[in-house]
């Protein structure tokens, strides 16, 4: 729409011959910022009353007043407008726009929505995969299918603002071409956890994401300094899934293990979690090893086992679901990981020589 611009004469005539000009259409345009500028405009220099300004303004001047708060509320408006819009780049590198912080979020990875709990705004989750159960209140949401091959017509139905993933789901381009915004995040470090804390600090507009991270990092440390001196060579094999899947030193729970002071079995080169052959774990001979309730059926019966030190010696932590959940999520509970791997290692390293040879 043009505006021409306005002068005394044109206030003045219209006030002594011209007729009031037909107003727009109902509902016409009403949510645009320049239309009611215009009907600002409008009512101002014209008024409904010929010859009167309008009630309670002092005529022309009156009407200038009008005009200038018209503008400036549409600047400010449009300056508003501006500091919500905001970018994210996830993990794939893609670029995800926001004009203002989602309100509906689906999850599925549980260490995302414990996170997005964290971060103070666990009322935001409309929906989740089958495994997020912590804390409790996810266990009332709506499930969605498992992270990596989710219900996609259930996740469309929730109508969610933005959808946080696994870089491995292979949902992520399906719900990308319906429309939806999509955020895949997979922290396999402890650089790689605060990085995505910080992301979903911004994604949701949470201030000081970062304080999540010092309170992991201080409570790290702090379980670090509970373990006897002793113990902190001890040679550890930390399995997070049957196959067997180890934990190497390159993952979140690796790293963890070198700043208790320990020794990881599972070299970095390996990659974060790489399948291993079993015979490998036994010519590794660990003095302890740590893994889940449901990974570890039958351990002492693989074959060559018996003769590991840590199975011959019972220095075996074997996690309920709960615990080993806590231990093998890169979310907010990994200070409370610490602490419960320190405690394995109180409770059931050996305190001779560490990684010596039986």
């Amino acid at each position: 729409m043009k505006f021409e611009a306005l002068n005394p004469s044109m206030i003045s005539n219209a006030r002594r011959t011209g007729p009031h000009p037909k107003p727009l259409p109902q509902g016409e345009g009403r949510s645009h910022p320049h239309i009611e500028l215009h009907r600002l405009v409008h009512r101002a220099v014209v008024s409904p009353y010929p010859g009167d300004p309008l009630p309670g303004l002092p005529g022309r001047r009156g009407a200038w007043q009008l005009v200038r708060a018209g503008v400036a509320g549409v600047l400010a408006w449009c300056s508003l407008s501006a500091a919500y819009a905001y970018q994210v780049t996830d993990d794939r590198g893609v670029t995800v726009s926001f004009s203002q912080p989602p309100q509906r979020v689906v999850s599925l990875l549980p260490s995302l929505a414990e996170t997005v709990c964290e971060l103070g705004a666990c009322a935001r989750l409309v929906g989740v995969d089958r495994y997020s159960n912590y804390p409790a209140s996810l266990q009332k949401l709506p499930q969605v299918g498992g992270g990596l091959d989710p219900n996609i017509e259930a996740i469309v139905a929730l109508r969610p603002d933005v959808v946080l993933m696994a870089v491995s789901s292979r949902a992520s381009e399906r719900l990308r071409g319906l429309g939806l915004k999509v955020v895949a995040l997979e922290p396999k470090t402890h650089a790689d956890v605060q990085r995505v804390m910080l992301t979903l600090g911004t994604v949701l507009g949470v201030p000081d994401a970062a304080k999540i991270w010092r309170a992991i990092d201080a409570g790290v440390s702090a379980a670090a300094q509970s373990i006897a001196p002793e113990l902190k060579a001890t040679r550890v094999y930390f399995e997070v899934n049957q196959g067997p899947y180890a934990a190497s030193e390159a993952s979140f729970i690796g790293e963890t293990l070198t700043r208790l002071g320990v020794k990881n079995i599972v070299p970095a080169r390996l990659g974060p979690f790489p399948k291993l052959n079993p015979e490998f774990i036994v010519r590794a001979n660990p003095d302890l090893i740590m893994a889940g309730e449901r990974n570890a059926t039958g351990l002492s019966q693989r074959p060559g086992w018996q003769n590991i030190r840590a199975v011959r010696e019972n220095r075996v932590c074997i996690f309920a679901t709960e615990p080993a959940n806590t231990l093998v999520r890169p979310g907010p509970r990994m200070a409370e990981g610490a602490r419960l791997m320190a405690q394995c290692l109180n409770d059931k390293a050996p305190r001779s020589a560490p990684g010596a040879k039986p």
